[in-house]
C-alpha cells in the first residue's frame, strides 16, 4: 500500500508526507489482505523454512518474538494453534515481548539459552516474528500507520556450521521510555540521544566479538528512519552504504521481524559470503536497543 494511501483517512501536511519519503525513507508498506489472519501471517514463513518439515522431531522450543504484549483479543493467542499446524505438539512455546521491537534478538538469545541448558546435541528452537496493526496504540497514530504487516521465521541450535552468534548487547534506558514516564521532553531527550546510544550498543557489540565496527561487513537495521542512519554511520566513522536499508521504502517497519527480513535480502542479494562478520541491531521502545554480532 503507498504512504499517501495508508494515511489518507488522517489529513496528513504535505510536508509531514514529503518528510516521511525524504528523510525517513518511506514509500510503500506490506499489508495483510482483509480476509487473513495473523496465524496466516506466522504460518507462512515457517512453512518457507526449507529445514523445518525434516528436523520436527527435533523442535523443543517454540517463541513468538514480538513488539506489543498484545497480538489479538484476550485470550486469544496464535501459538497453540500455530503449534498443531506445524506439528509441534511436543514444544513448549511461549511469547517474548519484553524489548519491543528488539525482541526478534532477545528471542535467539534466549533460545541459545535453553538449548545450551539443556545440553541435548540436536535440539533446536523455532523462532516466529510478525503481527498485524491491531492495538489502538498502533491503529490511532498516524506516525505509527507506517508498521508494516510482514513475518519470519528461523532455526536456532546450540551449535553448528550455520550463522554462529559471536556476541550479543542490549541497553536499557527506562528514563527514556515513551509510555512509562510522565516528563513531557522524553520523546524530545530520546531523539537526542538515539544516535548516541545506538553507536554505543554496535560497538559495544563489536567489541564483544573480538572486532571493530569497521570490520563488519554489514549493518542489518530495523526498518525505520533513513536519516537517522546516516547520523549513526558518521558517528561510528563508517561509509552509510554498510548499512542495508533495502527494505525501508518496500515493506515499512515490520516489528520484529525486520531483523529477520533483512537477513533474507542480504543472503538473497548476496551481500554475505561466507566468513562475513555482520550486525543486526534495533531499537524498541522500553527504550531498548540491542545488537548482535554473527558470522555467516
Amino acid at each position: 500500500m503507498p504512504l499517501e494511501e495508508l494515511l489518507a483517512d488522517w489529513q496528513v501536511p504535505a510536508p509531514t508526507l514529503d518528510a516521511l519519503r525524504r528523510s525517513y525513507g518511506y514509500s510503500e508498506v506490506r499489508r495483510q489482505k482483509p480476509d487473513e489472519t495473523l496465524l496466516d501471517l506466522l504460518a507462512h514463513a515457517a512453512h518457507a523454512l526449507s529445514t523445518l518439515s525434516v528436523n520436527k522431531s527435533h523442535v523443543r522450543y517454540v517463541l513468538y518474538a514480538r513488539t506489543v504484549p498484545v497480538s489479538l483479543p484476550h485470550p486469544l493467542t496464535p501459538l497453540p494453534e500455530l503449534c498443531e499446524l506445524l506439528n509441534l505438539r511436543g514444544a513448549t512455546a511461549f511469547a517474548v515481548s519484553h524489548h519491543g521491537c528488539a525482541s526478534g534478538l532477545l528471542a535467539v538469545d534466549i533460545a541459545g539459552r535453553l538449548l545450551a541448558v539443556d545440553g541435548e546435541p540436536d535440539a533446536l528452537a523455532l523462532i516466529v516474528a510478525g503481527e498485524q496493526v491491531f492495538t489502538l496504540d498502533e491503529t490511532l497514530r498516524p506516525e505509527a500507520q507506517i508498521f508494516g504487516e510482514a513475518s519470519a521465521a528461523c532455526l536456532v541450535s546450540s551449535d553448528g556450521p550455520r550463522d554462529r552468534v559471536l556476541s550479543y548487547v542490549t541497553l536499557q534506558r527506562g528514563d527514556l521510555d515513551h509510555w512509562a514516564n510522565d516528563s513531557v521532553d522524553v520523546a524530545e531527550r530520546f531523539a537526542k540521544e538515539y544516535t548516541g546510544l545506538m553507536g554505543d550498543v554496535i560497538g559495544a557489540a563489536a567489541e564483544r566479538a573480538g572486532l571493530r565496527v569497521e570490520e563488519l561487513r554489514l549493518i542489518l537495521p530495523h526498518n525505520v528512519n533513513v536519516r537517522s542512519w546516516r547520523k549513526v554511520c558518521k558517528r561510528l566513522g563508517v561509509p552509510p552504504t554498510t548499512v542495508m536499508l533495502d527494505n525501508v521504502p518496500l515493506i515499512g517497519h515490520t516489528f520484529a521481524a525486520d531483523s529477520f527480513l533483512n537477513y533474507r535480502t542480504a543472503v538473497d542479494n548476496e551481500l554475505l559470503t561466507e566468513g562475513d562478520r555482520y550486525l543486526i541491531v534495533s531499537a524498541g521502545y522500553g527504550a531498548i536497543f540491542s545488537a548482535m554480532v554473527l558470522e555467516h
